[in-house]
């Protein structure tokens, strides 16, 4: 982080702590005009565990069954950022029974006494735009049986936070954050007596944030697909606290979501998750299908790429290539390096992943998590296609540099099936040398196949490429196609090592093979999701080889051998719950 970066972000601190304290004066309102239908998402599993006590934020697990929320002491500052956003009240409010209540009502009436006058990380314009969001749809819930005191207070917090975000969101980062609190500020404006005029502005605000920051394509800078479902959710509450208010929403915003709509359902695996690349996660179970049925979006993909992914969907299985250049500037503080990456999905089935954001898990899993090698896709002697940079004292958040700058991609349909070829110049920089991949996905769905080529194209390539083979003693140039299993894929390395077998929990078998020109190993892997306490154990298969000569190629393929009655099921029945 830059002088200039810190002191904007010092800046920003002081202005916020300043107008949380202003926010203490303004008047209080006494109750709703009109109250936004509940559209939150909650996880009934996880609000039970809250009601018992087990505090599970930000990978962090506290375990306080008599205490408040507020009086535990966060391990980190993004432990206490997600309490101050109440998404957890999501959880309590889906289990809806008395004891949920009273713990959602202990701990904000907690909130109100601890930080309702303005202390906090939650003072923020998108954690307080989070917040009210969830005050409001579940205000029915909090109110029951509370007198007339705790209603007072209840209001009188709300409108302090709706004065905040109305001089405060335009201190919110752009993307993500700032529709998180514009949102927040429409819901409020609509709904709390006499704060309609704060509504207006709002509403223009995020029409034109649409136009700022949704590409013509629908996506976003970031390139991260959760990222982009957060947005699009906003957006369809937005507009529905629009229509349910009589007000009409803005041009701009409704392309937004339209624009938007196609883009999801081409990052949608055939198992209803998303795509997890550049620090997204698969999305709450049915998250994505609700949003997409709340938009009234006719159920199109996108023609093409989609916010730089190309999609292949034949029978039960689906492919999504990361096919686009990494996200850039400020947008690449999250991004991975994973041009060229895929993951496959059978079915109900997560198949081929790639290993996620290690966030929730510290720095070094964080910054693990962004490197090819944890990716299914190839690395060149362990390096990666976009180098991050390390970061500066007081920032942990590395960018990404000397990144691929020319990514050509193709989609098209043979006779076998669908086919999609790309190359991106990321390792030309150090070895000479470009990565071209082709994938084609049958018509049944049952067989995917690979090639993986280093080629060496230009006069200046072959020198780099020369260079690089001489520093290792004309040894070649090393490199791994790796393909990360999900953990509840078992794998087994077929005896003489020339083949790997599946067994997906579905009762389906697929077999990896290659050509025979590279060493084939089964290793450990990890998989890492932001709502578990620590990695999850799971496995990878390496293809190793090296590179000798100025083109280089792999043949692998993954196809279906087997498929039993258990798979016939798993179309029609639930996920049994699957213990860590």
């Amino acid at each position: 982080m830059s002088r200039h970066d810190r002191s904007a972000s010092r800046s920003t601190r002081f202005m916020n702590r300043l107008y949380a304290r202003l926010a203490r004066r303004q008047s209080s309102v006494t109750g709703f005009v009109s109250q936004p239908e509940p559209r939150t998402i909650g996880s009934f599993a996880r609000g039970r565990q809250l009601v018992a006590g087990n505090l599970l934020f930000a990978g962090y697990l506290v375990e306080s069954p008599t205490t408040g929320l507020w009086e535990v002491e966060a391990p980190d500052v993004a432990f206490d950022a997600e309490r101050n956003g109440f998404t957890w009240l999501d959880d309590l409010a889906s289990v809806g029974d008395l004891p949920a209540r009273e713990k959602a009502q202990k701990w904000l009436w907690g909130w109100i006494k601890a930080h309702g006058k303005g202390s906090g990380v939650g003072w923020s314009p998108d954690l307080t735009g989070r917040r009210v969001i969830r005050w409001i749809n579940h205000a029915l819930f909090l109110l029951r049986g509370q007198d007339k005191a705790a209603s007072e207070a209840f209001f009188r917090s709300l409108s302090q936070q709706t004065w905040f975000l109305s001089h405060r969101w335009q201190g919110a980062s752009p993307g993500l954050p700032r529709f998180e609190a514009l949102t927040g500020l429409i819901y409020a404006g609509l709904a709390l007596e006499g704060r309609e005029e704060l509504a207006d502005p709002a509403i223009k605000a995020l029409a034109h944030e649409c136009e700022q920051q949704i590409d013509d394509l629908g996506g976003l800078p970031t390139r991260n697909p959760e990222e982009l479902l957060e947005v699009f959710t906003l957006l369809t509450w937005a507009a529905a606290a629009l229509h349910e208010a009589g007000r009409t929403v803005p041009h701009a915003h409704t392309e937004a979501i339209e624009r938007i709509a196609p883009t999801l359902r081409t990052l949608r695996h055939s198992d209803g998750s998303l795509a997890r690349f550049h620090g997204g996660g698969r999305g709450l179970e049915g998250w994505l299908d609700h949003a997409l049925a709340a938009s009234h979006v006719a159920g199109n993909h996108a023609d093409g790429l989609a916010m730089g992914y190309a999609r292949l969907s034949a029978g039960r299985s689906s492919v999504i290539v990361d096919a686009s250049v990494p996200p850039l500037g400020a947008a690449s503080n999250n991004g991975h390096a994973s041009t060229l990456a895929f993951e496959l999905s059978s079915g109900r089935r997560p198949f081929i992943v790639n290993c996620g954001s290690g966030e929730a898990f510290g720095v070094e899993w964080r910054r693990a998590g962004r490197a090819t090698p944890s990716h299914s896709t190839l690395c060149i002697e362990g390096h990666s296609s976009s180098r991050l940079k390390p970061p500066q004292k007081g920032s942990g958040h590395e960018a990404l540099t000397e990144s691929p700058d020319n990514v050509p991609v193709e989609l098209s349909e043979v006779d076998s099936g669908f086919r999609f070829q790309g190359g991106h110049n990321g390792f030309d920089r150090h070895f000479g040398l470009t990565h071209a991949r082709s994938l084609e996905l049958s018509f049944d769905g049952r067989s995917l196949s690979g090639e993986d080529m280093l080629l060496a194209l230009e006069d200046a390539s072959k020198r780099k490429f020369d260079r690089a083979m001489d520093a290792l003693s004309l040894k070649g140039v090393g490199f791994d196609i790796r393909l990360h299993l999900h953990p509840e894929v078992d794998a087994a390395l077929d005896l003489g090592g020339t083949a790997v077998s599946m067994a997906l929990r579905s009762g389906e078998i697929w077999v990896f093979r290659h050509d025979g020109n590279c060493e084939l190993k089964l290793e450990p892997s990890v998989y890492l999701e932001k709502n578990r306490l620590k990695p999850r154990a799971t496995k990878q298969i390496i293809l190793s080889g090296r590179a000798m000569q100025y083109a280089t190629r792999v043949r692998w393929t993954l196809s279906k051998a087997q498929e039993t009655a258990i798979a016939v099921r798993d179309l029609t029945r639930d996920d049994p719950e699957i213990p860590d």
